[in-house]
């Protein structure tokens, strides 16, 4: 999704699309933490703090996620075994 950085003041802003902001669990006056990606011109937010690991990248991470929501339950079946 494209989005415009704007001025605020002496800093620069990014809105966050009201759907994006509902499904990550994001309000007005929320904290979050951004960073920059080591591993390339990418900007990070998370919620929860966390230190960015180099060897790990944004798209590294979503092919997890989809891997857990696909396997995830029996992968726990498995680990149980």
């Amino acid at each position: 999704m494209m989005q415009k950085v704007i001025q605020v003041g002496n800093s620069l802003g990014i809105v966050i699309p009201k759907e994006l902001a509902k499904k990550s669990g994001l309000k007005a006056g929320s904290n979050v933490y951004i960073q920059k990606d080591p591993n390339g011109p990418s900007i990070v937010i998370n919620s929860k703090s966390r230190v960015f690991d180099s060897s790990i990248t944004p798209d590294f991470l979503r092919i997890v996620s989809g891997i857990n929501k696909k396997y995830g339950p029996a992968l726990k079946e498995l680990a149980g075994k």
